[in-house]
């Protein structure tokens, strides 16, 4: 079992409110579960009405297949005309069961 995460920092320029950063927040993630079949949340930078840290986890039996999908999140997020992509980082672990 290989198991892989993509955290991602992402700023939402027009936001000048927590509601308007839920809204985007909420769309991206919506978004990236429905298209990737993977589990994610927004896991800092609550407070910030601007920046936005997401992070994305990924079960599966192959390596370069899990690292596979991280990339194209990454690459999706990079494409967002809302939210300006910022970085990101992917940890990948393999453990056996």
């Amino acid at each position: 079992m290989v198991v892989g995460t993509l955290s991602a920092r992402l700023l939402v320029r027009d936001s000048r409110s927590l509601k308007d950063k839920r809204q985007v927040v909420r769309s991206i993630l919506d978004r990236m579960r429905n298209r990737f079949n993977v589990s994610a949340a927004e896991v800092d930078t609550h407070d910030d009405v601007k920046l936005v840290t997401l992070a994305f986890a990924v079960v599966g039996f192959e390596t370069a297949a899990v690292q596979g999908v991280l990339h194209t999140i990454a690459h999706a997020l990079r494409a967002h005309p809302v939210a300006e992509y910022l970085g990101s980082e992917v940890v990948v672990g393999t453990k056996v069961v």
